[in-house]
């Protein structure tokens, strides 16, 4: 007897592999029905195309970051030093949005995550207008600052290994640092 709940998440966490290293474009659903021990069949049978099952994988992801990572507005340095942890817990979670980024460009954006990254910004309109979060910056440039310092080596991990003495383990430290003076 086949566990389609089983067969579905084990196809999910290939493809997430899959689409994390090759991109979209680059994907090939053999290696996906391999390494979920499926048979393309059946993955069509559960997501009718390969772009229907990136669709999924990405939106799992967008998930993840959502509830995975919530936001103490009052503790921005903090968000990003979690944001870093992440990242480096699952570096697949930048490389996926990445490739949404160059092969999806055209698409909507994620409608949870627009509800979610508006959320936030008014969460922080709301803590400069109480005069507890900095207003050098308007809301949304301060949530976008936030998350690019956060993302700093997820982004470009190659280049900063070379000329960087922050280890894996002190990242969060000075990422926190940096937001809390972007802050002051």
């Amino acid at each position: 007897m086949r566990d389609a709940s089983a067969t579905r998440r084990r196809l999910l966490a290939a493809a997430r592999e899959e689409f994390a290293t090759h991109g979209i474009a680059g994907a090939r659903v053999d290696r996906i029905a391999v390494i979920a021990k499926t048979n393309k069949a059946l993955m069509y049978h559960y997501f009718e195309s390969k772009n229907e099952l990136f669709d999924a994988v990405f939106s799992t992801v967008v998930a993840q970051v959502v509830t995975g990572i919530p936001l103490d507005v009052y503790d921005l340095p903090g968000y990003a030093a979690r944001l870093v942890e992440a990242y480096e817990e699952h570096p697949d979670l930048r490389r996926l949005a990445t490739w949404h980024r160059l092969e999806r460009s055209s698409d909507a954006p994620h409608e949870i995550a627009v509800h979610n990254i508006r959320a936030r910004v008014d969460l922080i309109a709301a803590a400069q207008r109480e005069g507890r979060v900095s207003d050098r910056y308007p809301p949304d440039v301060t949530l976008m600052l936030v998350h690019h310092i956060a993302a700093v080596w997820a982004s470009a991990p190659a280049e900063l290994d070379l000329v960087s003495a922050a280890t894996s383990g002190s990242r969060a430290g000075v990422v926190a640092d940096a937001v809390a003076r972007l802050l002051r």
